[in-house]
């Protein structure tokens, strides 16, 4: 900085500039409101209003349907989940008619031909395991190998997989004699189903071990 003869500066320093000026750091909460969190805040309003001017019945009843809306919306998410849930159990025992089938299976690979083409890899072997991947099914093969349903290209045994048309207690007999993989807090437990019934409105799987488990438990199902 520097002063002209009567001492004042004459230049301003860049610590100054408005584009230097120290910038204030905000903190946000998390901006998900959830119902308990919703109400809580919604009583500590009412402990603390004016009693001189208290909140007025139209306001109150806006913030309470507010409320409603918010646990409905909640409620029914964990509902669709729960739905999902059951459903990726039932497809997992659908395919496990698989089991034991001879299918003839497609793979295109990434490496090309001398023609720029993509090289497609095909062959038949019989399906000795079943299981969910990342919310989708994956087929183990005799020779190891891990295909989905969009590999198989048919079925060449002369048993064709059928689809158990029944009630649930029906298409669950289909796993009696097959191997599961189950889970118990969420520790990982491989048994034979022995028997199967029906228990508060629920298929209960009897295992060899003798542990009775639900469908919703399964990880697996293979070939005995």
């Amino acid at each position: 900085m520097t002063n002209n003869s009567a001492g004042i500066p004459t230049d301003i320093s860049t610590d100054f500039y408005l584009k230097n000026a120290p910038k204030k750091s905000v903190q946000t909460g998390d901006s998900n409101l959830g119902k308990d969190a919703f109400l809580q805040l919604l009583v500590t309003q009412l402990q603390h209003q004016d009693p001189t001017a208290p909140m007025d019945n139209s306001e109150f009843i806006a913030q309470m349907a507010q409320f409603s809306s918010l646990e409905q919306m909640q409620n029914m998410t964990s509902s669709i989940e729960k739905l999902i849930d059951m459903q990726g159990q039932s497809q997992l025992i659908q395919y496990s008619n698989f089991l034991g089938q001879s299918v003839n299976w497609t793979e295109v690979t990434e490496e090309q031909d001398e023609n720029g083409d993509f090289i497609t890899n095909t062959g038949t072997n019989s399906v000795t395991g079943v299981s969910y991947v990342d919310g989708s099914p994956v087929f183990l093969l005799d020779n190891g190998k891990e295909i989905t349903p969009g590999n198989i290209a048919g079925i060449s045994s002369t048993e064709t997989a059928t689809t158990n048309q029944g009630n649930a207690l029906v298409q669950a007999s289909a796993l009696i004699g097959k191997v599961v993989e189950y889970l118990v807090d969420d520790i990982v437990t491989t048994a034979q189903v022995t028997s199967v019934s029906m228990k508060d409105g629920n298929v209960m799987y009897t295992l060899g071990n003798e542990d009775s488990i639900q469908a919703s438990q399964f990880t697996a199902i293979r070939q005995s």
